[in-house]
């Protein structure tokens, strides 16, 4: 068994999918692995991580205005608001969608659907720096 492990920097511009499919790629090419898992973990509490259509960006667009409907920023129920009105609402955002995600590899790759992408979503108004660790299993 051999594991590789790397972390990858996303800086966003603020709320919004951040397509990190290709850096995910590179880092399983580079490990050398050819069959396994990959195992991809988002270190923040107010971002997230989504396997989702890469195709038609309306899907994202329509994902964020869904989530933001149902989880909206500023309601007067939470009782954390240090960082401002988008504070709450963002980690509640993070709590019902994923931190971790693990997909199959063969032939040296992820094993995505074709209309399959992996995204750092950012749940805050504001950009800031995110980091994802990818951790490569397998022979």
């Amino acid at each position: 068994m051999v594991v590789h492990q790397e972390s990858i920097d996303v800086p966003t511009r603020g709320r919004g999918s951040h397509n990190v499919t290709a850096e995910l790629q590179s880092v399983v090419r580079q490990s050398g692995i050819a069959a396994g898992i990959c195992q991809v973990f988002c270190h923040h509490t107010s971002a997230s991580l989504v396997l989702t259509e890469n195709a038609d960006p309306d899907v994202r667009t329509d994902l964020e205005s869904f989530l933001g409907r149902l989880v909206p920023d500023g309601d007067p129920i939470y009782r954390h608001t240090m960082e401002g009105p988008d504070d709450m609402s963002a980690h509640v955002k993070s709590v019902l969608t994923q931190s971790g995600v693990s997909i199959p590899i063969g032939e040296g790759r992820c094993l995505l659907g074709t209309w399959q992408g992996l995204y750092l979503w950012e749940h805050r108004a504001a950009g800031h720096r995110r980091t994802i660790t990818v951790t490569v299993i397998g022979d």
